[in-house]
């Protein structure tokens, strides 16, 4: 019964994306507090998607081990994954140790880790370093390999940076004139199957000069350009008037084309969510507000 009552919670956490930063649950079951935490999953079109996942601990090394359980192939934790989503890790892949000091991450893997395709290479890299950087006391990582360092993906030659962070990009796409002068933007999109809406975060690498911000809200008002399963529901008529962006925010004024409900003064929590993740991702912020006319509509706390 605790087990059929936790895949129940889970199909509930996991149908609804907006709840993926939300308090933890209270539960009376075995699980006495089930905190709900991001992770980072194949979906069928092999884009590395973002959906949520119960822990039963708030302490990090433990919510680190649950995660890169729910990420290995074959595990328990597998239970929890809407069918949907698969996991990356190979299987059989076993974390030999793991030390978390100042922010940095020192994972040990067993060899099993590099028994993956390699076009899958890169996205195994990416899923755990967004599934893990989600932590909070996570701000960077190493992977080892049996106590060597991982410098360079075995089968695609990519070579990796000294540390990993948010910064390696997910989903990556080129669209480059040059090799000077790029940028980097996170956008997160929404991808639905069987009824089940979930964000695929883009991380695209381009010569566009202009300011990030409004490249994210310029990027989810037009129609997607690269694949058409890439979905935003911010309407095109609606305009970035202003912006401020303070140390840990960034406070946005927008048309009334925003709200999706003029009387009831709302914006669609698809819309919300689209552009604070973004805006998270590419800034490293924790607040975004939502202004119209001057006016405070809602708010995003990470």
């Amino acid at each position: 019964m605790t087990s059929t009552l936790a895949l129940i919670i889970v199909a509930l956490i996991c149908l609804f994306p907006k709840t993926s930063l939300t308090p933890p649950i209270k539960s009376t079951t075995s699980y006495e507090t089930i905190a709900v935490a991001p992770i980072y999953l194949l979906n069928k079109d092999a884009y590395v998607i973002r959906s949520t996942i119960p822990l039963n601990s708030a302490d990090p090394l433990a919510k680190i081990q649950e995660l890169i359980s729910a990420l290995t192939i074959g595990s328990d934790k597998n239970d929890y994954i809407l069918k949907n989503f698969k996991p990356i890790i190979p299987e059989n892949t076993k974390l030999l140790d793991l030390s978390l000091k100042d922010g940095l991450l020192k994972l040990n893997f067993s060899q099993n880790f590099l028994n993956v395709s390699a076009p899958n290479e890169e996205k195994l890299i990416e899923a755990l370093v967004y599934t893990l950087t989600e932590i909070n006391e996570v701000k960077e990582i190493m992977i080892f390999i049996e106590n060597t360092k991982l410098d360079k993906l075995p089968q695609s030659k990519i070579n990796l940076p000294l540390t990993l962070t948010r910064d390696f990009g997910i989903n990556k796409i080129y669209d480059l004139t040059n090799l000077k002068d790029t940028s980097k933007t996170t956008i997160y999109y929404i991808g639905k199957e069987d009824n089940v809406s979930y964000y695929i975060p883009v991380t695209k690498i381009t010569n566009n000069p202009n300011n990030k911000i409004k490249i994210i809200i310029e990027e989810l008002k037009s129609s997607p350009i690269y694949e058409t399963n890439l979905m935003s529901y911010l309407a095109s008529s609606v305009e970035l008037l202003d912006y401020e962006q303070l140390e840990n925010e960034i406070s946005l004024s927008f048309n009334n084309a925003i709200l999706s409900d003029l009387d009831e003064k709302n914006i669609l929590e698809e819309v919300k969510y689209s552009i604070a993740l973004s805006l998270k991702d590419t800034y490293n912020v924790e607040n975004i507000t939502f202004k119209v006319n001057d006016q405070i509509i809602t708010t995003f706390n990470a």
